[in-house]
């Protein structure tokens, strides 16, 4: 169909918004007096020049992108032009388009600016994937991706309102601290801190409160300093995990919205409105880490094409944060419009030679761990070696655990028009995979799997991942397993004996 003319640029906000980076050199001066006590030197004032000179040069080239950029929809196309210096041109098909995602930074927001970005779903070059309009009004944006939708011929086959899938529940915030991330971003900051102080010929050592807590706690005995500090990381760590999960999933909605489209919108301080075409959804996967599978609780991703690249793909496919389990699998049913492809019962399960293989690659590392200790003692004293006896008997029964719970975590079966597999010891994958959706086979066999009689199957697709494996089954169970999902695709290759 042709559509009429539509021709836009970016909000003049924008240029507002550029030029408040400039406010970050001036915070970090302040912040620097405060932490030092008032005291400056001439590392500081260069640093923060430096700062103050690159701040300038974002805000230049971001006031410089508003003035020279334009698009517009016409004849069932999407143009963008952009460039001083440079000027860049794209056209995109709008029926090569995937999707339209909305996101918000807080700074955005404060001036009612979103960015609208376009996916192609290619796997070539930023431009060969989509286009990003950085600086727009949020009725611009919205008014834009509806002539989008409207122009791929698509109507609303089901209103927005009454599309609802899922929508957050207060009472998930108590999954938020079971994650380690939060643990991670404590060490990360303090690093970061740390670089930039070391950067500003400033010795973290020498502060007053670093001082302070050496005064207090420099006395007490090492394992109680240990403990101290592992309890404070860890409650510093569930902190931190807890703001994430607010930042990340306030308002969270997921609803089948119009041309056969699932909209995810989540987002406190930053927002974000991802859209997944139904027609390129290949399947889901649930993702239970241990602390959440404790909790009985569990993540939902779905594995899908037109989200980008592999990288951008796994920042956007979530589906739900983290949930009860029973929510998850409701969801999973709403959205594939099937029904319990997840359960874990009914699967077939894998021979003990997979058991075997995990269990003595639990005792491996147990003796490689507990070996370090174990050979310093030689140098330093008896009292490593005994450490490392310690270390090792601990370990063996822990990780032997582990290995037992890995092999009763696999399992794989076909159940209507999927494929099913599930795997993993610290973090339990379930992924239900379309058939027609699997465009070839991979199949991998170390010396090790050789000599037990075993290969790792793994299913190829152009959506998600790219590869999904079935880990660890008899070369029988794995040939029969390809040859019955997708009928004639591995025969050829294959030599059956007789």
């Amino acid at each position: 169909m042709t559509s009429r003319s539509t021709a836009g640029r970016l909000s003049g906000r924008l240029v507002i918004v550029n030029l408040g980076v400039l406010a970050a050199p001036l915070a970090m001066f302040l912040v620097s007096l405060l932490v030092t006590g008032g005291e400056t030197n001439l590392q500081v004032l260069i640093t923060l020049a430096s700062l103050f000179f690159t701040c300038l040069v974002v805000g230049g080239l971001g006031v410089s992108r508003f003035v020279t950029t334009r698009y517009r929809i016409t004849d069932g196309r999407f143009e963008l032009s952009s460039g001083l210096l440079f000027r860049s041109r794209h056209s995109v098909p709008i029926a090569r388009v995937r999707s339209v995602d909305l996101t918000a930074n807080p700074l955005h927001r404060v001036f009612g600016l979103t960015t609208l970005r376009i996916d192609t779903g290619g796997q070539g070059g930023s431009a060969v994937r989509g286009l990003r309009l950085d600086g727009i009004t949020t009725a611009d944006a919205a008014e834009l991706r509806r002539r989008i939708i409207e122009a791929r011929g698509t109507s609303p086959a089901v209103p927005d309102s009454d599309g609802l899938i899922s929508a957050l529940d207060r009472s998930w915030l108590r999954y938020a601290p079971l994650t380690v991330w939060g643990v991670g971003g404590v060490l990360a900051a303090a690093g970061t801190v740390y670089r930039v102080l070391r950067e500003m010929k400033i010795d973290p050592l020498e502060l007053g409160v670093v001082k302070d807590l050496i005064h207090r706690f420099g006395s007490v005995p090492l394992w109680y300093g240990v403990l101290l500090a592992v309890l404070s990381l860890v409650a510093l760590g569930v902190v931190c995990s807890t703001a994430a999960f607010i930042e990340s999933w306030s308002g969270y909605e997921l609803r089948r919205g119009e041309g056969g489209v699932l909209r995810i919108r989540r987002g406190l301080l930053a927002t974000r409105s991802v859209s997944m075409e139904e027609s390129r959804l290949r399947g889901v996967e649930l993702v239970e880490p241990i602390p959440l599978r404790w909790a009985r609780g569990a993540r939902l991703n779905a594995v899908t094409s037109g989200l980008g690249d592999r990288e951008e793909n796994r920042r956007r496919r979530a589906l739900t944060p983290p949930v009860p389990r029973s929510e998850a699998l409701m969801v999973a049913a709403d959205v594939l419009q099937e029904g319990e492809l997840l359960a874990g019962d009914g699967l077939a399960s894998h021979p003990r030679a997979a058991l075997r293989r995990r269990v003595s690659r639990a005792l491996t590392a147990a003796v490689l761990i507990a070996a370090v200790p174990a050979a310093l003692g030689l140098w330093l004293g008896p009292a490593l070696v005994t450490t490392g006896w310690v270390t090792g008997l601990v370990l063996v029964p822990i990780l032997t655990a582990f290995a037992y719970g890995a092999y009763r975590a696999l399992g794989h079966g076909m159940r209507g028009r999927y494929l099913t597999a599930t795997y993993g010891a610290f973090a339990r994958r379930t992924v239900v995979l379309r058939r027609d959706g699997i465009i070839g086979w991979t199949i991998t066999r170390s010396p090790f799997q050789r000599r037990a009689g075993l290969l790792t199957l793994g299913a190829t697709t152009s959506a998600g991942d790219g590869v999904y494996r079935v880990r660890d089954v008899s070369v029988a169970q794995g040939l029969t397993l390809a040859e019955t999902a997708v009928p004639r695709l591995l025969a050829p290759f294959v030599e059956w004996e007789r």
